[in-house]
């Protein structure tokens, strides 16, 4: 996989990203998550990137479609940063709109995979994914981790629920809550200045 992405887009051939990962001493955990690249860096004329759409080809789509990207995620997993089922580890620009109970959730390692995806992924709405988080923590299993694990694997081969539908790539918590009417764009751009401070200090830390 490595060795096609590598031809048909470049480097680099790992996509690195930080993500919010289990909560220590009072406040999530920032650690890089790793996936097989599968968007372009093309821009506009200004130096801005393009719509998702329009980075998103047919070898990328492929990639996201069978959730062959998600592999990289593994050596993750053998640093303790993930777990193998756990509630997916979202954006940090998405945790800051997380309320007190919804970042529960970051109670648990994130993982590979949890119920939320083999509930619909991207396909159901933000509500629906962070109320299933909920529910996964409230009793976690070895048989409930099973079940998951191979209910996920029949997820894959039916490459259900990849989109929201309308978008290439799901909508960031916080476009969705802006777009619904239920966040004012005063309050998401504080936000999202929240978060760019996070990932800030998480880069400080990191160099």
């Amino acid at each position: 996989i490595a060795v096609i992405v590598r031809v048909k887009m470049g480097s680099p051939v790992l996509f690195k990203q930080p993500r919010p990962g289990i909560i220590k001493n009072g406040k999530e955990t920032i650690f890089d998550m790793y996936k097989f690249r599968s968007m372009t860096d093309k821009r506009d004329k200004n130096g801005d990137l393009l719509p998702d759409k329009q980075r998103l080809p047919k070898f990328g789509a492929m990639l996201r479609s069978t959730s062959l990207d998600e592999l990289p995620e593994v050596f993750c997993i053998l640093k303790g940063d993930m777990s193998v089922i756990g509630p997916r580890p979202q954006l940090v620009r998405d945790m800051v709109f997380m309320n007190e109970t919804q970042r529960m959730r970051h109670t648990a390692k994130p993982g590979l995979t949890g119920l939320a995806q083999v509930k619909g992924r991207n396909a159901i709405t933000w509500k629906e994914k962070l109320d299933w988080d909920l529910k996964y923590i409230e009793r976690v299993t070895f048989l409930g981790d099973v079940k998951i694990l191979f209910q996920t694997v029949a997820a894959v081969f039916k490459r259900s629920g990849i989109t929201d539908g309308e978008n290439a790539t799901a909508l960031d918590y916080g476009d969705a809550l802006l777009k619904a009417g239920k966040i004012t764009k005063a309050k998401y751009e504080a936000e999202q200045a929240h978060a760019r401070k996070i990932l800030e200090a998480h880069e400080g830390v990191r160099n």
